[in-house]
């Protein structure tokens, strides 16, 4: 006969309602446990053995410290840490650092939170239950983070970036709709497509409005070699700016706003029409394809007497297109400024929870602090190999090297 098992079910097995608990039980038992082996570990000896040989480690047990109570993603749990007497330096733990109480995950979680819409008050009532009732969560936890970031981004606004090999520049002046002051201030970001693909936030100043004095403080602060491209909006300060600091820098107006504003110039009932012509447009497999269809969005709009659409559609032209003159694979980072739109999108969308922004210090800090966290998210560029191409000064054509171009013309 087979082995079985007669364990009576009694109080001991979980049940669905105390899953919970039961797990936060399970963890505090493990990471106290794991704080012992790291004690062991140190001492070489476990804790009832004695120091057995002359050169053994220093140090003996001595207790422990008050509970401390740890906040982590699945709760908040009580533990202890062991006390070590006869060290010559003060025993560290690896596990639970000396001020630890909340691991980096529920710190990261607490300014995304924040950053979506939630405001000070409303942290303990969403969170206490979820974290636990000792989860250090409150109004002055939030101020205290937002202290945090602005030291961050001061410090971070200093560091060096000479040894980035920047290709691409995104910029863009954002208008935050949080009551900045009087006179509301423009963020002025930054966005650099580097040599090896990735994508960073290299700048992040408040600038009064997005005007060519602010643009050309905040171009100068960067401190690199001038990069192959520039994208941004086409009304913003950074051209006149970018004259002055980075003059060898090609400009790539982005395409969203212009088709935008193209379609603000049109009646309702003509704007589906027109929006499909103009991505169409904005899409096309090369420059003199762009510029055919571009007459006839034209041709269309005089027919139809939109004459200001058409128009607008000839300002900055050139700048609309000189994307075909980097790599095609480019070409779907290149027509916009998406990388710096996106991550303001959910911002825009509380505008009454952003009312809490008072001060420019305390929306630049907090929207640094969400940049960061969507810089881990950020795309990487398309085919890095035409990258270093490009910043080695490799010349494109209609999104091809110009001497492949060329033969391609002449075949």
């Amino acid at each position: 006969m087979g082995h079985r098992n007669t364990r009576k079910q009694g109080s001991s097995r979980i049940c669905w309602g105390e899953l919970e608990g039961w797990l936060r039980s399970q963890v505090q038992e493990w990471i106290q446990s794991l704080l012992e082996e790291e004690v062991t570990e140190l001492l070489g000896r476990q804790w009832y053995q004695r120091r057995q040989e002359i050169d053994a480690p220093k140090g003996y047990r001595n207790g422990y410290h008050d509970p401390r109570y740890l906040t982590l993603s699945c709760g908040t749990v009580s533990v202890r840490r062991p006390r070590v007497r006869g060290l010559e330096e003060r025993f560290q733990s690896r596990i639970l650092p000396l001020f630890a109480r909340r691991t980096v995950e529920v710190g990261a979680l607490l300014p995304e939170l924040y950053l979506h819409g939630l405001s000070h008050g409303d942290f303990e009532l969403a969170l206490r239950g979820l974290l636990g009732e000792k989860a250090p969560l409150s109004a002055s936890t939030v101020a205290r983070l937002k202290q945090k970031w602005q030291a961050e981004q001061e410090e971070w606004s200093f560091r060096s970036l000479c040894g980035l090999e920047v290709v691409y520049l995104w910029v863009d002046g954002v208008y935050v709709k949080a009551g900045l002051e009087k006179e509301k201030a423009a963020l002025l970001v930054a966005v650099a497509g580097l040599a090896d693909g990735r994508k960073v936030l290299v700048a992040l100043e408040a600038g009064h409005r997005d005007s060519e004095a602010s643009w050309s403080a905040l171009l100068r602060t960067l401190r690199v070699k001038t990069p192959h491209l520039v994208i941004g909006d086409g009304h913003l300060g950074i051209w006149a700016a970018l004259r002055h600091v980075f003059p060898q820098a090609e400009e790539q107006r982005c395409w969203n706003h212009r088709i935008l504003n193209v379609l603000d110039k049109l009646p309702q009932k003509a704007q589906p029409r027109a929006k499909i012509m103009l991505r169409a447009l904005a899409y096309a497999g090369t420059r003199e394809e762009a510029e055919r269809l571009k007459r006839i969005f034209q041709s269309w709009c005089q027919t139809q007497g939109y004459t200001a659409a058409a128009q607008l559609l000839d300002q900055d032209w050139d700048r609309m297109v000189t994307f075909y003159r980097f790599p095609k694979d480019h070409w779907i980072h290149l027509r916009t400024t998406n990388v710096v739109e996106s991550p303001f999108a959910a911002l825009r969308l509380r505008t009454d929870a952003a009312k809490r922004f008072k001060k420019v210090e305390n929306a630049t800090a907090v929207i640094f602090k969400m940049l960061l966290i969507a810089e881990k998210r950020f795309r990487r560029l398309n085919a890095p190999e035409l990258l270093q191409e490009v910043y080695l000064g490799v010349k494109f054509v209609n999104g091809l090297p110009e001497k492949q171009e060329i033969m391609g013309v002449a075949a």
